[in-house]
């Protein structure tokens, strides 16, 4: 995806997003938060936190912070922050995710919902969210990854061409998330609707 056609689209989806898509991807972004509630974290890195969906659900005691790199998607996000007053959300930043402007191993957990096949350049943004996060900490991915065979995997293909007009891509390979060296698969499974989506735990090498 280009960078041009990431801004038109999120600010085209941005007024309208949170009861189209969002509510689309509500099932992972709940597991996503789960996940990382159920973990002895106490900071968590969310890359592409949108309109601030997932931030009501996050465990109060935890630190949370988000990046995106539409202004127009983080504007809601914090409407949100300050109509629910969440304290545990102290940051919300302007970022490309692509270069994040945070340390080496700072995060306990990172999460990235419905937004690795969004972003230009994936394999450089898994190697960031990859250097962010802890030794031994979790990066938590929930996305929709191409299907190799039957129905669904014909209309992904025939919308793959749509890409910059849809906002992302329908044909988005998993084995791209996969390329880290010190990320290991730590759990995988599909999630609703209709198995579209996957849950996917990768954990960082200790050491």
């Amino acid at each position: 995806m280009e960078l041009s056609a990431i801004k038109t689209s999120y600010a085209r989806w941005a007024p309208v997003y949170d009861h189209t898509f969002g509510a689309i991807t509500n099932a992972g972004r709940r597991a996503a938060v789960d996940y990382i509630n159920g973990q002895n974290a106490t900071s968590v890195l969310e890359v592409g936190v949108g309109t601030g969906l997932a931030l009501r659900n996050y465990r109060p005691d935890l630190s949370v912070t988000g990046i995106d790199f539409s202004e127009d998607m983080l504007g809601k996000a914090r409407e949100k922050v300050e109509r629910h007053a969440l304290g545990h959300v102290r940051h919300l930043r302007q970022m490309d995710a692509r270069s994040l402007d945070f340390p080496d191993n700072h995060f306990d957990a990172v999460a990235a919902m419905h937004i690795i096949s969004v972003v230009p350049e994936p394999e450089r943004v898994m190697a960031e969210i990859a250097r962010v996060c802890k030794p031994g900490g979790k990066v938590v991915i929930t996305n929709h990854f191409a299907q190799e065979t039957g129905m669904l995997a014909r209309i992904e293909r025939f919308f793959a061409p749509f890409s910059n007009l849809l906002g992302w891509h329908s044909d988005f390979d998993i084995a791209t998330v996969l390329q880290q060296p010190d990320l290991e698969v730590a759990e995988t499974k599909p999630l609703p609707p209709i198995g579209m989506m996957t849950f996917l735990v990768l954990q960082k090498a200790e050491g």
